[in-house]
């Protein structure tokens, strides 16, 4: 049975009480029978007939789009208009959450939780108040985090990062601890000479790298504080390393994939101001401070996750959206609460998520006080009717589906190109291999697909509770880029090819992946990845991140209040447009904050 096919008889079963999206393996994100017919009508141009009968009564507000912004959406206009607000959300997806994903995982009478999507509430006390406001009233307190998170496990087994040299770009199979310090990733404390002269590289390579790790050289001295922010704002990364760190090209191929899991860009597509802001070796000799660098000095712990990622505040919103779609009332017995589909479509709710529904047209009636959304659900278009609508899909489709949009505003939504990215989670029986390897996480330079690994977050929340040693099953999660680097292109078209080869490839290409890197870098241990690896699920997103500006080739004073996405969300009557694309900001608050600005704009209506 084709992957196709699986995915009809999985949305054949709407409604049905073994419909449980998250427990499917495989092929996920953006699955099959979720973009078919979105891909139509903006690449093939197909037309649909409209409906000429209404299918429900007019409902309130229509929310196109089930992840995190259009939840909020719904539960923000709730909260302004009242309890018996009708509200309908529309998805294309068979699980409501949008890019924030959970994937569950039953290994050997083990339950295995993963985020497949949008994973961290990263700076929660940079939220703006609305955002904080809303994670508030749905029960999630971040500083509870603190106790959830267990910041000292991999410590206690003593792991640190790694390198691996992948046989197929330097002919050897190698993983050796990470000499490089950055924000995002610990490194293991010996000394740069010991871990680089383990590279499989020239001894000259290796004499540069370790200078440029050991020493705290000025490679701008003597060049004024604002010139230094203009040169490094100017030159990529890698270039910055080749023209006056010394370093020769086979070095910086090794570190320039570490921006990848930030973002989907290697160190060819971003500036070296943001490799001094990321704390990129050969930049912290320049003296600049913090403000110069326009970065928060005392940043927050990367710790507030559920195990399934942002899908803790999906579930936390559809909880309070919808009575008896997800028992409990606390952040612990969200964790593993068991989601009611059946619940979620009713025609005695006042809120529903109706699933595998790809909106297809949205345009005002001819009196303009209410707007009608054709939609296609297992092959048949549907016509509902809203007073008022909030699109928090995809901005790139909105002007396909929305004919209303204009000409000017078309043009500002399409400059932003989402970058495409998958996350892989590999259920293993044991990690006993890491252990033996001394390793709880890896980077892949020059990688064949994935460009790294780690070990799951240990996350413990009620009932749930995290891998405690080595013999007890755990999640690996895996990232993958289709970047095109070093063909000087810029980060929107990097992200423009990358699509299309994400598309292209089939769950087959990364269960190779995952066994060929994961064998590899754990050759010498007990790791048998036949025997260990339980499952694989791929979430793949050609439409991932949300196109924040790129100072290498965006104007350097666009920012979140500044720049193309501003005349991009702009209201159009009863339409407003929210997600995190209209905030150009890829992270969860964006996404609330888009839906808190559509919100007050339809209620400023009525």
């Amino acid at each position: 049975m084709s992957p196709l096919e699986v995915a009809t008889r999985f949305s054949k079963a709407v409604g049905k009480e073994d419909y449980y999206p998250p427990k499917l393996t495989g092929m996920r994100g953006d699955h099959f029978g979720s973009f078919e017919v979105a891909h139509g009508v903006a690449i093939e141009g197909r037309k649909w007939t409209r409906p000429a009968a209404q299918a429900d009564d007019t409902y309130d507000l229509i929310v196109v789009g089930g992840g995190v912004s259009g939840l909020s959406a719904a539960w923000l206009y709730r909260g302004q208009t009242g309890p018996d607000a009708r509200i309908l959300i529309l998805d294309n997806h068979d699980d409501f959450g949008g890019h924030a994903k959970r994937n569950e995982f039953n290994v050997d009478g083990h339950k295995l939780i993963g985020y497949g999507g949008s994973m961290t509430i990263e700076g929660p006390k940079h939220y703006s108040p609305s955002a904080k406001q809303l994670l508030k009233n749905i029960s999630i307190d971040v500083q509870r985090f603190y106790k959830f998170f267990d910041q000292g496990f991999y410590d206690q087994w003593n792991l640190t990062s790694g390198i691996y040299f992948n046989k197929n770009a330097y002919q050897v199979d190698r993983l050796v601890p990470d000499p490089f310090r950055n924000s995002y990733t610990p490194i293991s404390g010996k000394p740069a000479q010991e871990v680089v002269g383990m590279f499989p590289i020239e001894q000259a390579t290796r004499d540069a790298l370790v200078r440029l790790v050991e020493s705290d050289i000025d490679y701008l001295a003597g060049v004024p504080v604002q010139a230094k922010i203009e040169i490094l704002a100017s030159i990529s990364y890698v270039d910055f390393l080749e023209k006056y760190a010394g370093v020769p090209r086979e070095g910086t191929d090794i570190l320039r994939d570490k921006a990848k899991g930030v973002w989907a860009l290697g160190w060819d597509a971003l500036s070296a101001l943001e490799g001094a802001r990321l704390e990129m070796p050969g930049t912290s000799g320049m003296g600049l401070s913090y403000e110069q660098l326009g970065w928060d000095a005392a940043e927050e712990p990367y710790i507030f996750h559920f195990p399934d990622g942002n899908a803790g505040i999906a579930r936390s919103l559809v909880r309070s959206l919808i009575p008896g779609s997800l028992p409990g009332d606390t952040m612990e017995d969200l964790v593993t609460s068991r989601a009611n589909y059946t619940s979620l479509d009713h025609e005695n709710n006042r809120v529903n998520i109706r699933l595998n529904s790809t909106a297809i047209d949205v345009r005002h009636t001819k009196d303009g006080k209410a707007v009608d959304v054709t939609y296609v659900q297992k092959g048949v278009a549907n016509r509902v009717r809203g007073k008022h609508i909030i699109l928090a899909c995809n901005n790139r489709m909105i002007p396909f589906i929305c004919p209303e949009v204009p000409k000017a505003q078309v043009e500002a939504i399409d400059y932003a190109i989402r970058a495409p990215l998958a996350y892989i989670n590999i259920a293993l029986r044991n990690w006993r291999g890491f252990v033996e390897a001394g390793i709880d996480r890896f980077y892949i330079p020059q990688p064949n697909m994935m460009h790294f690994l780690t070990l799951d977050y240990p996350v413990s929340m009620g009932s749930y509770n995290f891998s405690k040693g080595p013999d007890e099953p755990i999640v690996v999660h895996g990232n993958y880029v289709p970047d095109s680097p070093g063909l000087g292109l810029t980060g929107r078209e990097q992200f423009a090819l990358g699509q299309q080869k994400l598309y292209q490839l089939d769950f087959a290409d990364f269960e190779d992946d995952v066994f060929q890197q994961m064998s590899g870098a754990l050759a010498g241990t007990s790791f048998d990845a036949e025997r260990d690896i339980a499952a694989i699920t791929v979430n793949r997103w050609p439409h991932g991140y949300a196109y924040e500006y790129n100072e290498l080739f965006d104007p350097v004073d666009w920012n979140h209040t500044r720049g193309p996405h501003i005349v991009g969300r702009a209201q159009i009557g009863r339409i407003s447009i929210a997600n995190s694309d209209a905030s150009a900001y890829a992270y969860v608050d964006g996404a609330i904050d888009a839906a808190a600005r559509a919100v007050d704009e339809q209620v400023a209506l009525d």
